[in-house]
């Protein structure tokens, strides 16, 4: 098995691994081989139909521990078993260790499952944080052991659980380098290796070019060569709802200077989420699918979802009969299995379909903005641009899951100080000599701005409303403040 990365001898063990290990993390960036072809024990040409199911699993970082510490929510049950639905922390940190359970079990019975998975940066560490090894080690052994790489697939996301839209452009890649931090720090280098397609908190898909843009191009730099989508946060080029959502997608991101960057979307169709992964609906879709064109060849179109994996009744009672049923009823079935999405992908490649033979799409509404601009693409046009859409209820923030949230309307209590702790923390960055900047990982003022900074970003912030949870932002801003403050030399 490929060993977890030890941490610096100067690293505060107490601490997330949040950075350090740019150099090495940037060179599996620029790994452009398959990682999962010459696994792969499928034959795309007799298949008629795929599908790719993916759990989300998230536990927030709150300052609810002792005298104010940072613990994971999930802790935060465990010790307060008799609030809200708290008694459900026993079934959820079972629901975060049981594929390591359940794809051993499959495979030596003769089956072929497949499973994407996508934990937070936070919940990671808040396993680490209670010595949930029994978690953390049935997970190494479907990640690390060569048995079982075909089987399960990682995704990468933000650390921090971060709604993209919301997010200051700056922290993307800080997002996004955390978690690979994280995921090397118990998985190993070699592991990360492996993942490339991302999932993005809440599916929130930025339609602001700006946004959109440093995200699909922070995406591309950091090594990640696929993203998750949900169907109506995209549109075709021309306006239009997704017609294809079964066919990979080429997601286009064009920003306010007119420079164009894209990256392979796979999209998620709409429904109710839990309940779709739940009964394994994907499964039998694709049995009443058949082969599409695409450019001068015809493939198995591949229907993707992902939903939590651990919240409500059905994925904690009913999911694990369903997803165990579907692989024993498919190993009779010749034309219809489950896929992973780099594997799908790179099947695709193999076979001579590429990202440049796939449908475009855009963030939807951007058609508005392109067509309002008419070619003259300048930050101060599309701002403009922006500000009169706005007055006719077209907004450029994105969609997520459902859209009827904003992330950022009525949350001025914590959009702000996300903002100003942004802004202060990259300006202590450039206060640091160019002499010192490659040092600032050592640093301890850094590691402790740097993680409060990404907490404050967490999206449950703002899901559950005003109260509490707004009040854990200010903490952890007013925190956060006070390391970048004292400075990071």
């Amino acid at each position: 098995m490929s060993a977890a990365v030890s941490p610096p001898a100067t690293y505060d063990q107490t601490l997330p691994m949040l950075c350090g290990w740019e150099s090495s993390i940037e060179e599996l960036s620029s790994f452009d081989e398959p990682v999962f072809l010459e696994r792969s024990n499928l034959d795309l040409n007799s298949l008629s139909a795929g599908f790719a199911i993916a759990l989300h699993m998230h536990q927030p970082t709150i300052p609810a521990g002792p005298e104010g510490k940072l613990i994971g929510h999930l802790q935060y049950m465990f010790e307060h078993h008799y609030e809200g639905d708290n008694h459900n922390a026993g079934p959820f940190a079972y629901c975060y260790a049981r594929m390591g359970d359940f794809i051993p079990e499959l495979v030596s019975q003769g089956c072929n499952p497949r499973v994407m998975l996508d934990y937070s940066g936070n919940l990671l560490w808040g396993l680490q944080q209670m010595g949930r090894d029994d978690i953390l080690d049935k997970l190494r052994g479907i990640t690390c052991d060569p048995r079982y790489q075909t089987h399960v697939e990682w995704l990468g996301t933000f650390w921090g659980h971060a709604v993209a839209a919301a997010t200051p452009l700056p922290d993307i890649k800080l997002h996004i380098r955390a978690w690979q931090h994280q995921f090397a720090s118990i998985f190993g280098l070699e592991a990360l290796k492996r993942v490339r397609g991302f999932s993005l908190p809440e599916m929130q898909l930025p339609n602001h070019p700006d946004a959109l843009y440093t995200l699909v191009k922070t995406l591309k730099e950091t090594g990640y060569r696929w993203v998750m989508v949900q169907e109506h946060t995209v549109e075709i080029l021309t306006g239009e709802g997704i017609q294809q959502p079964h066919l990979p997608h080429r997601l286009v991101a064009r920003n306010s200077h007119g420079d164009t960057v894209s990256i392979t979307a796979l999209i998620k169709t709409q429904g109710s989420d839990t309940k779709l992964i739940g009964q394994m609906q994907p499964y039998y879709e694709a049995k009443t699918l058949g082969k599409m064109p695409l450019g001068n060849k015809s493939i198995p179109p591949l229907v993707s979802q992902i939903s939590d994996g651990e919240n409500g009744g059905v994925m904690m009672n009913e999911f694990p009969g369903a997803f165990k049923r579907a692989w024993h009823e498919s190993r009779h079935e010749h034309t219809v299995t489950g896929i992973n999405g780099t594997e799908y992908l790179e099947l695709l490649a193999a076979a001579g379909i590429t990202e440049s033979d796939f449908p475009n799409c855009q963030a939807k509404d951007q058609h508005k903005l392109w067509q309002a601009l008419d070619g003259n693409i300048t930050p101060e046009q599309v701002g403009d641009a922006i500000s009169n859409l706005a007055e006719q209820n077209t907004r450029f923030t994105g969609g997520s899951w459902t859209n009827d949230r904003s992330w950022v309307d009525g949350y001025a209590n914590v959009i702000d100080p996300i903002e100003r702790l942004s802004a202060s923390f990259h300006q202590a960055i450039a206060a640091v000599p160019a002499s010192k900047q490659a040092y600032l990982a050592l640093n301890a003022n850094y590691r402790q701005a740097l993680l409060h900074n990404l907490i404050l970003q967490t999206s449950c912030f703002r899901y559950w409303g005003q109260g509490q949870w707004t009040d854990y932002a200010q903490t952890i801003y007013q925190r956060g403040y006070e390391f970048v403050d004292r400075g990071f030399v």
